[in-house]
């Protein structure tokens, strides 16, 4: 009778030795959404996610499991970022427009013309100054942030109506914007109506008149095929767009040190590739070439006309930063401006 005893207690310890085994070599699983569809050859969040996927679960030997959730699976941009804050989702390549409601500041960095080239853009965001805002981020919103991707590059004005090659060509036009309040701002100092519209709706509101135009930047307008129903095409580079990766903070503090490493790697590599993505989109037949074979006209303002569109934007953006965000918000857009500088600096090699 003992030893059938002994028999069954040492069978119990064994099952339990087997369960607690199977429990620690369980996989983490990642959620991870993003607004495009999952064409990594075809859009930069789709290359990011893939790229990511990839050398995550590579770099973990299988500990952290990716699921893909691509084109707003799993909701619309608020409710996808509500689920990666209580962590039922755990990342999201969010928009600005999309972390605008949870940190009002992300609409500070939308100066006009306050970047001039991509080399400074990723100086800016990838240095000191991304870290900053990183750190920011997490205090106001707890979202940890892995970085800030690429949102298709400098953003270019379209629309149905008419060329537009200076300021006064915009008056009167209805411009679809993200609902982000510095972009209505812009729209309307140039004398258009500002019309905040979600980007699933985009394409039918231009098709229907809802909207005359849009501002978006080239990769972005051939993703949503948006050349099926603008005529014109004006090349201002007026504003530079970011993704902003965010992470549920709980499930990066319960990653091994090694993992948080892996998957910190994966998405700064993830988004150099969609950075590069862009580029080559823009470079190739992909891109301007495939807006006029589809019919667009391309205007280039004269050096003049975007003094006026680049004076005017800036006295309005930086109005418009002291009446909503304060002496804090002028501060904050101050020690951006000043990471602008340092990264011209570092790039022309100017001091």
């Amino acid at each position: 009778m003992c030893n059938m005893r002994r028999a069954v207690i040492v069978l119990l310890v064994l099952a339990l030795m087997l369960t607690a085994s199977m429990a620690i070599s369980a996989p983490k699983v990642l959620k991870l959404s993003h607004l495009n569809a999952q064409q990594p050859f075809e859009n930069s969040t789709g290359a990011m996610a893939a790229v990511f996927k990839s050398m995550v679960e590579a770099g973990t030997n299988g500990s952290v499991q990716v699921e893909i959730y691509p084109a707003g699976q799993l909701g619309n941009e608020r409710e996808t970022m509500e689920q990666v804050k209580v962590g039922v989702v755990q990342s999201y390549i969010a928009s600005a427009g999309g972390m605008a409601p949870f940190y009002a500041s992300y609409g500070i960095l939308d100066i006009p013309f306050a970047i001039p080239d991509y080399a400074v853009a990723w100086k800016v965001f990838d240095g000191p100054f991304g870290e900053f805002l990183k750190e920011d981020i997490l205090k106001v919103t707890g979202f940890k942030v892995l970085g800030f991707g690429e949102a298709g590059g400098f953003f270019q004005l379209s629309n149905s109506k008419r060329p537009i090659t200076k300021v006064d060509d915009m008056k009167g036009l209805k411009i679809r914007t993200m609902t982000l309040p510095s972009h209505q701002n812009l729209m309307k100092t140039y004398g258009a109506a500002a019309t905040p519209i979600a980007w699933a709706e985009v394409y039918t509101s231009l098709q229907t008149g809802v909207a005359d135009g849009q501002h978006n930047p080239i990769p972005i307008i051939l993703l949503g095929k948006l050349y099926e129903v603008q005529k014109y095409l004006t090349l201002t580079n007026h504003l530079y767009g970011t993704y902003c990766w965010i992470m549920n903070n709980d499930f990066y503090q319960g990653l091994s040190d090694s993992e948080k490493h892996v998957v910190q790697v994966a998405a700064m590599t993830a988004i150099t590739a969609g950075r590069g993505l862009n580029r080559i989109i823009e470079a190739s037949e992909k891109g301007l070439p495939t807006l006029i074979s589809e019919g667009m006209e391309v205007n280039t303002p004269s050096p003049e006309a975007l003094a006026v569109f680049r004076d005017m934007g800036r006295e309005s953006a930086m109005k418009f930063i002291k009446e909503n965000y304060g002496d804090e918000g002028v501060a904050f857009a101050g020690n951006y401006l000043k990471a602008i500088d340092e990264a011209v600096a570092q790039v022309t090699g100017q001091k």
